[in-house]
């Protein structure tokens, strides 16, 4: 992302009360809400055909590892060049993730639990909302 990108997203996260410029802090308890209610409306995923990609959602750290793919199941991936994995082309929250995910191990666990949140099966979400909740703890 663009400085100028940064600068606009910490303007509007101010704005929506998610971000305390002041302190320099994310407003946890408002942060959370909107990550674990508002995230899906705000940004829906699309679906698209078969795709080489980078697995998210259900298909990726940490819920990968408490989850278990059915043999005929296809993963969610955000479609990349370098991607590994065959499956539905999922719209990523923005176009860099895939990208910046694929350096940042962390922000690419917190980015496919959000993927779980923004379109996951009822299972799926309760584990990732749960799972973002003790990472934001951590974090935040």
């Amino acid at each position: 992302m663009s400085p100028s990108e940064v600068h606009a997203g910490i303007k509007r996260a101010t704005a929506a009360r998610l971000y305390d410029e002041s302190r320099k802090l994310p407003v946890r308890k408002n942060l959370e809400e909107f990550l674990v209610h508002g995230v899906k409306y705000a940004y829906p995923p699309q679906h698209g055909a078969l795709t080489r990609g980078i697995p998210t959602g259900y298909a990726a750290y940490p819920l990968n590892e408490l989850l278990t793919l059915g043999a005929n199941d296809v993963p969610p991936v955000w479609p990349h060049p370098e991607g590994e994995v065959r499956g539905y082309e999922f719209s990523p929250l923005y176009r860099s993730a895939p990208a910046a995910a694929m350096k940042d191990k962390d922000l690419y666990a917190m980015l496919a639990l959000l993927d779980a949140i923004r379109d996951g099966r009822a299972r799926e979400r309760e584990l990732a909302i749960k799972e973002l909740k003790s990472r934001l703890d951590d974090v935040v």
